[in-house]
C-alpha cells in the first residue's frame, strides 16, 4: 500500500438497494483487497434479528472463494434497547479507527441510507444546550455569510457540500461555540474518512424476483418463528412492530391482524418492493447533495463483483492494488 499521504480514498462503500446482493459483492471486495465489512444496516446491529434482517452470516465464513472475512456492527445490541444514528455513527468511528490502524481496508455493505449517510457527509448529532439568541442570530444572516465564518473556523472541513445547506452550517457553527463553552459534541472524534463509494441495483422486474424469492426462503426457513420466539423473550409487539418490515408484518400475522400466511407474503412483498423504492431515491438525494457513487452496470453476481474490483483498481490503483 501506498502512505496515506498519497491516498484518493481509505475505504470502500458497497451500498444499494434490498435483494441485489451488496453481501457477496463486498466480501469478494474485502477478500480483494485485504478489508474487513462494516455492515450498515440498521437491524443487523441488534442480536436475536437474525432471519428477518438478512445477516447471512455464512458469507462471511471461509469458502472455496477465500479465508473467513471479519465483520463488525452486527449483533452489537439487546433488544428492546434503542438503536439509532447517533449510536451507529460512533460505533463506526471506532471499528473504522480499529481496521484501518490495523492496516486493512474497511469495506462498508449495506442498503440503511441515513446510517451511510451519516458517515460520508459527516452528520453533526449532538445534543446542544439551548441558546435561542445565537441560533436567531445565525437564521437571520446570509448563507454566504454563514458559509464563509465557518470555512474560517473550520478551513478543514470534510465536505464542502454542505455549505450549500444552510441548516447544516447553522448545526456546525453551533457546535462550535458550545465547544467553546465547554460542550463536548461527541464522544468519539471523527476519522479521516475517504470513501470511494460504489452502488449495485437491478432492472425492476429482476429485483422484485428477487424479493420475491427471498422473502419465501425467509418465511419457509422460519421468519414467524424467529418473531415469536423474540416475543417470547419477553419483546413486546409494539417494539416488534418498531423493528422494520419483516418483523411488523410477522408480528401482526402472529397477533391475528394478518389471516393467513398467504396475505403475510402478499402484503410484505408488496411493502419490501416499496422500501426498494425509497432505498433508491435516498441515493438519488445523496448524489444531489454532491456524493458521488459509482454505480456498475446491472448483472450477474459475478459480473457485478467483476465490476466492483475494476472500479476499486481503476480509480485508485496506488491505494488498493
Amino acid at each position: 500500500m501506498s502512505s496515506s499521504a498519497e491516498k484518493k480514498y481509505n475505504c470502500i462503500i458497497i451500498l444499494g438497494p434490498t435483494a441485489v446482493g451488496k453481501t457477496a459483492i463486498g466480501v469478494a471486495v474485502a477478500r480483494a483487497f485485504d478489508g474487513e465489512i462494516i455492515s450498515a444496516d440498521s437491524r443487523q446491529t441488534y442480536r436475536h434479528l437474525d432471519i428477518g434482517s438478512g445477516k447471512d452470516l455464512a458469507d462471511y465464513e471461509a469458502s472455496k472463494e477465500g479465508p473467513a472475512v471479519p465483520y463488525h456492527l452486527i449483533d452489537i445490541t439487546e433488544l428492546p434497547a434503542e438503536y439509532n444514528v447517533y449510536n451507529y455513527q460512533q460505533d463506526f468511528y471506532k471499528a473504522f479507527k480499529d481496521i484501518t490502524e490495523r492496516g486493512r481496508l474497511p469495506v462498508v455493505v449495506g442498503g440503511t441510507g441515513m446510517y451511510i449517510d451519516a458517515i460520508v457527509r459527516d452528520y453533526q448529532l449532538v445534543i446542544l444546550p439551548e441558546n435561542k439568541k445565537l441560533h436567531e442570530e445565525l437564521e437571520a444572516t446570509p448563507l454566504e455569510v454563514l458559509a464563509e465564518r465557518l470555512l474560517k473556523l473550520q478551513p478543514d472541513l470534510h465536505t464542502k457540500c454542505d455549505l450549500l445547506e444552510k441548516d447544516r452550517v447553522i448545526k456546525a457553527l453551533e457546535i462550535i461555540e458550545a465547544k467553546k463553552q465547554g460542550v463536548d459534541s461527541t464522544s468519539v472524534q471523527r476519522p479521516d474518512i475517504r470513501p470511494l463509494i460504489i452502488g449495485t441495483t437491478l432492472p425492476r422486474p429482476q429485483l422484485w424476483e428477487n424479493i420475491s424469492i427471498r422473502l419465501r426462503e425467509r418465511l419457509d426457513g422460519g421468519m414467524v418463528e424467529e418473531v415469536q420466539s423474540i416475543h417470547y423473550s419477553g419483546i413486546s409487539w409494539e417494539r416488534l412492530e418498531k423493528l422494520g418490515l419483516e418483523y411488523r408484518f410477522c408480528s401482526q400475522f402472529l397477533q391475528g391482524k394478518i389471516a393467513s400466511k398467504e396475505d403475510l407474503y402478499e402484503g410484505l412483498f408488496v411493502a419490501i418492493r416499496q422500501f426498494a423504492k425509497r432505498q433508491e431515491t435516498w441515493f438519488r438525494m445523496m448524489e444531489k447533495k454532491g456524493v458521488e457513487i459509482h454505480w456498475l452496470d446491472a448483472g450477474s453476481k459475478e459480473e457485478r463483483i467483476k465490476q466492483a474490483k475494476d472500479v476499486i483498481v481503476g480509480l485508485a490503483p496506488a491505494t488498493f492494488a
